[in-house]
């Protein structure tokens, strides 16, 4: 990990800043930007959200997947967590916190877009930054390969049903056609183009060309972000300078859901008995999330300015040092696992 990324956390938080500021400054150019739609699609944003996606879809090498069937356990356990615990243990915690604990201090309508937001972190299974917390933790990179890879496909299908789904159960209005268009856009269009990328740059298949374009093409990914950052949380400017708390509120079950997904899962793969450099990287995946697709979707499906957007957002925040207190606790607990 390269120093931008290790404090990514405080980037964000520059941009967060950054944002609040500019957006009470010149609340009239955000109008402005805040504007430029088409299908309930902002074309400034999702310009970002590629920016970002179109990176880390390069990374993947659905060769990989001939491997599939050597160590299946591994693979399961992150598709089990991924898809049929974690999705539904946020949508849990969003409803308990927003519905439950904290409803004297928030709305009905903003608690609503809180837990929408969570539910799209939830659904939204690490792409990209899990190649540095597998890197991080010694983990199997041709396996995290594997695992990083049938994620993205069954995303492809199965994202919308269990958002929408999960959002329904909430009693939170589902707009299909948003939602669908939003995984095009954002997972199938992405993933595409960046196979089509390795396949041309990589043709000799000794990775140089594509390392050298993976080395270009990662300062974008991250100027991507922040600008996005600064975007959504200029858009909110006004409502975050009048309601701070409301980060913090978002902050604690995104915590409590992150670490206890990581303990569910640290658990399920000690009692598999898997071998560390497989158990870590799928420890990795489950817990951590796919934060720029979870922002694409919340602005198509609740806008720019809504609560689900500043709750992706927040994600970002937390995620990176969390994740890096888990890997720290994983290097040092390597020796409850098997041999490799």
């Amino acid at each position: 990990m390269g120093t931008f990324e290790r404090y990514l956390s405080i980037w964000v938080a520059l941009a967060i800043t950054v944002g609040v500021v500019l957006g009470n400054v010149f609340p009239a150019f955000f109008e402005l930007i805040a504007a430029l739609e088409f299908a309930h699609v902002n074309l400034v944003v999702a310009l970002l959200i590629w920016l970002m996606i179109y990176p880390m879809m390069v990374q993947i090498d659905f060769s990989s997947l001939k491997d599939v069937g050597k160590k299946p356990k591994g693979l399961v356990l992150t598709l089990v967590v991924n898809w049929l615990i974690k999705p539904f243990t946020m949508a849990f915690l969003g409803w308990l916190f927003f519905k439950g604990f904290f409803a004297d201090w928030v709305d009905p309508q903003t608690a609503n877009e809180y837990i929408a937001g969570m539910i799209l972190l939830g659904v939204a299974p690490c792409t990209a930054m899990v190649f540095v917390w597998s890197q991080l933790t010694k983990g199997d990179p041709n396996y995290t390969l594997i695992q990083v890879s049938v994620n993205d496909i069954i995303m492809i299908f199965a994202f919308a049903p269990i958002a929408g789904f999960l959002l329904g159960v909430t009693d939170i209005s589902v707009p299909w056609d948003t939602l669908i268009l939003s995984v095009v856009l954002y997972v199938l269009i992405p993933l595409l183009a960046g196979a089509f990328t390795r396949k041309l740059v990589d043709k000799k298949e000794d990775h140089t060309s594509l390392n050298q374009l993976l080395t270009m093409l990662k300062p974008w990914s991250m100027i991507g972000l922040l600008c996005t950052v600064v975007l959504l949380f200029g858009f909110q400017a006004q409502t975050i300078l009048a309601k701070p708390e409301a980060i913090v509120l978002i902050a604690i079950p995104l915590l409590i859901q992150t670490y206890g997904i990581f303990a569910i899962t640290y658990f399920i793969a000690l009692r598999m008995k898997l071998s560390y450099n497989i158990a870590a990287p799928a420890c990795m995946i489950s817990t951590s999330n796919f934060f720029e697709l979870a922002v694409a979707v919340a602005i198509s499906l609740f806008g720019l300015h809504s609560g689900a957007a500043l709750a992706t957002v927040v994600g970002v925040l937390v995620e990176v040092p969390v994740m890096l207190s888990l890997v720290w606790f994983a290097n040092r607990t390597q020796h409850w696992f098997g041999e490799t």
